[in-house]
């Protein structure tokens, strides 16, 4: 895939006319259920011929399931973008209260992959530092038997695993990203020893306080935004990014409308144009709503007024340094 980032982050251009969206802790709480306001904002923006691609660490099988419950038709970025897999041709039926959070996976546009040598180093790097690991690869889940966190990670990648007595040695092909599970704060604070040990490699980021991922080298979520865009014909400075982890740090960098969930890692804010309020507050929906679904003159003035809200409190919680380098 060719790299199409911009040296230089674009300047916020209107109107927006795509939304790259993660999921947990940005559209869904821990319940995972969508609210009636995302639902409604999402829709209204499709209805106005904006595209909406998710962009998740959860494999193509998981994210699919949330693409059906909010009518989306474009490709899905997995595993940190290391897959885009187009949405299936025949659209899944949602029904009822309980929605259902897999489905069918469509064509497979993207794949690059994790070497078998860096994957079994990058599982005894996690086992020397007290993090218990497991393979994906697209849809497939690789773990050891006696992984005593498997049901931390279950609830996001699904219980659907093939149980190995010794993970590293059943490891015997590329596979898509190592992940691996620890008490926080343990992952965020050796995310820059695994960068460093695993640089050029693989690409180390943290996508929950629990997780540490390994992915191939180059791969990141903007990194597919970026492709997404490009292939639309949309150019970066007219995309909305929203995240609320170090994996999506990325892809918020390189948007012209980048944010940062405030609940996110302040690691994270210095990257982000704007902040939105907590997803228990539908902040991701109250964003869509000022700068996507009114005219373009007021979205500019709302993105004015949102930028500014962001630099005070970033200037109020981490000082004015880090206001000063955040996105004018």
């Amino acid at each position: 895939m060719r790299d199409h980032r911009p040296p230089v982050r674009p300047e916020p251009a209107f109107p927006i006319r795509l939304l790259a969206l993660d999921i947990d802790g940005t559209l869904v709480g821990p319940d995972t259920r969508l609210s009636p306001r995302i639902r409604g904002v999402i829709a209204d923006a499709v209805a106005r011929g904006v595209r909406v691609s998710l962009a998740t660490g959860r494999r193509p099988v998981s994210a699919v399931g949330f693409a059906n419950q909010l009518n989306l038709s474009e490709p899905i970025i997995s595993h940190q973008g290391a897959v885009i897999r187009a949405m299936p041709r025949r659209r899944e039926a949602v029904t009822g209260e309980e929605v259902p959070q897999r489905g069918r996976v469509g064509r497979l546009l993207y794949h690059k992959q994790l070497a078998p040598d860096v994957i079994r180093d990058a599982i005894a790097w996690c086992l020397g530092h007290g993090l218990d690991a497991h393979v994906n690869d697209l849809e497939e889940i690789l773990a050891a038997a006696d992984d005593p966190r498997f049901e931390d990670y279950s609830a996001y990648y699904g219980r659907d695993a093939t149980f190995v007595p010794d993970l590293a040695a059943a490891v015997n092909r590329p596979m898509t990203k190592v992940i691996s599970s620890g008490e926080p704060p343990a992952p965020m604070q050796l995310i820059g020893e695994a960068r460093r040990l695993f640089a050029g490699r693989a690409s180390p980021t943290v996508s929950h306080p629990r997780f540490l991922e390994f992915v191939a080298p180059g791969v990141s979520k903007g990194h597919a935004v970026a492709w997404l865009a490009h292939r639309a014909g949309i150019p970066l400075g007219q995309v909305l990014t929203i995240g609320d982890a170090l994996n999506d740090q990325e892809m918020i960098a390189d948007a012209g409308h980048g944010a940062a969930m405030i609940s996110s890692p302040v690691e994270l804010w210095p990257s982000a144009r704007y902040l939105a309020a907590p997803v228990e507050e539908d902040g991701a929906a109250a964003l869509i709503e000022a700068l996507v679904l009114v005219p373009p003159r007021e979205a500019a003035r709302n993105a004015i007024r949102l930028a500014e809200a962001a630099r005070e409190i970033r200037r109020d919680r981490l000082g004015p340094g880090a206001a000063d380098r955040a996105p004018a």
